[in-house]
């Protein structure tokens, strides 16, 4: 029989949150855990929502499936998939699946979810989206002076207009309907007779950090430490790494950035909430055991480190890992277990095709990891984790590769980075310019370069102004 999918895909969440000796309180992600199969390197490929996304649904890396940033306002680089690209809601549609969609789309403003095999229950970042002030907002923000204070949580940024980055409070109400309009097709799902499909897209925990009061009061302040790597002045990395924590959130006492991190974990545990009533409508329909249920974020957030908070640029892992658990009684062989391969968000449209059954007969960056869900392990699977990234709203060349030791970024904008994850898992020591390192760095340039050419990345340019890797795209073919 072919399984159901209930996929709930968070935005901005840490995979950290997602473990089970993390502070943050999430009774119904930690049943899932231990009745399912925990992804505990699971990476996203840029840090946005919108090309992690239409990597989530297609397979492909940004080079292939076109999404580079956001596709909602005037600075993207594409407002699109393009041409020919093919979602695994297509395939599964086409299977003769049922599939509903409810919440945050941000994959295409061309097109809606209903283009590509859902039914739309509620939608939003989708066609007609506007994201970004327009010009008139600052003409009339220049008619009042900038503030010199600031208040609890928030940054200056004089005409710009003050950031608020937490607060106690009701959202505005995304998440609530989002979910809300999954529980009442649950039901009207099972009861079709055929196989079906709910992705419910949340906007939490993305900043800013807006958390009820109740969730908040879970927290104590006093068990909230700093990030061991809130002491990296940054001095050894990209500027823009600095300039970023000096202009913005450096205004923030240690006291608030502990504010922010205990209001990320009470946004996550209002997620977690919400999460349990999808899980408990599934159960109502008898047909949870035959369900794979995925619980899964497109990026992450810095949370703190480094000072800092969101994402963007800093190519730091917080910002890449994700959490990703799924429960699927019929499907998962010794639940329970903790998976620490490499996964990328492009293996869940191979996954998903592999589990109901149909071919995978096209190009995916991604592959297969139903193995990983059958207690065996695939006879290849990555050793690295590659990224793709040309800036999100300010546009920067950036691409990194990843294995167990190290982790090499090429900035083609700034300086290079080179950490050594054996002793240095909290990326704070850039070695990139270290002699011992160079033969390291060499393989790792080489590595980054064959997966370009594999993905059919264009980040790639023989003029000399721009030509800037340490070694240049010949180093991915040698031997």
């Amino acid at each position: 029989m072919q399984p159901n999918l209930l996929i709930v895909m968070t935005d901005h969440q840490r995979a950290d949150t997602a473990l089970p000796d993390h502070p943050s309180i999430t009774p119904n992600l930690d049943r899932l855990a231990r009745e399912g199969v925990r992804f505990t390197n699971a990476f996203c490929p840029s840090p946005h929502c919108c090309p992690s996304r239409a990597t989530f649904f297609t397979g492909l890396y940004p080079s292939n499936h076109g999404v580079w940033n956001n596709v909602c306002n005037r600075q993207a680089l594409s407002t699109g998939l393009k041409p020919g690209v093919r979602l695994w809601s297509e395939d599964l549609a086409g299977a003769g699946y049922d599939l509903h969609f409810s919440g945050k789309w941000h994959v295409s403003i061309e097109e809606s979810p209903k283009d590509r095999g859902w039914t739309e229950d509620f939608v939003s970042a989708a066609q007609g989206t506007q994201h970004g002030v327009p010009w008139e907002h600052y003409r009339q923000l220049a008619a009042q002076p900038d503030p010199t204070t600031r208040g609890e949580g928030e940054i200056l940024r004089p005409g710009y207009g003050t950031y608020r980055l937490y607060g106690a409070g009701e959202s505005d109400g995304h998440d609530a309907i989002a979910t809300q309009r999954a529980l009442d097709v649950l039901p009207r799902l099972a009861q079709g007779g055929q196989p079906w499909g709910l992705y419910v897209g949340l906007i939490g925990p993305h900043d800013p950090y807006i958390v009820p009061q109740k969730y908040l009061d879970l927290y104590d302040l006093a068990d909230v430490p700093l990030p061991l790597s809130y002491g990296d002045e940054l001095a050894d990395k990209p500027r823009i790494y600095g300039r970023m924590r000096a202009m913005r959130f450096g205004q923030l006492s240690e006291r608030e950035v502990r504010e922010g991190i205990r209001h990320f974990w009470a946004y996550c545990t209002y997620l977690d909430d919400l999460f349990g009533q999808i899980w408990a409508a599934l159960e109502a329909t008898g047909q949870a055991d035959n369900t794979l249920l995925l619980y899964l974020s497109d990026d992450g957030d810095y949370v703190g480190e480094h000072g800092l908070f969101a994402k963007g640029i800093p190519c730091f892992q917080g910002a890449y890992r994700v959490p990703a658990v799924m429960r699927w009684p019929n499907g998962i062989v010794a639940p329970g277990r903790a998976v620490d391969a490499f996964v990328s968000l492009a293996d869940f449209a191979p996954t998903f095709l592999d589990v109901v059954g149909l071919p995978r007969d096209r190009h995916f960056a991604g592959a297969s990891f139903v193995p990983f869900l059958r207690g065996a392990s695939p006879e290849t699977w990555r050793d690295a984790i590659h990224t793709q990234c040309n800036g999100v709203e300010l546009y920067y060349t950036q691409r990194s590769v990843m294995t167990r030791d190290f982790k090499y970024v090429f900035n083609g904008f700034d300086i290079d980075e080179l950490y050594d994850l054996r002793r240095d898992p909290h990326e704070m020591w850039n070695v990139s310019d270290d002699p011992a390192y160079a033969e390291v760095k060499r393989e790792l340039v080489g590595r980054m370069w064959r997966f370009a050419y594999e993905e059919d990345d264009t980040a790639i340019n023989n003029y000399i102004t721009v030509g800037l890797a340490p070694y240049g795209p010949a180093e991915g073919f040698r031997e």
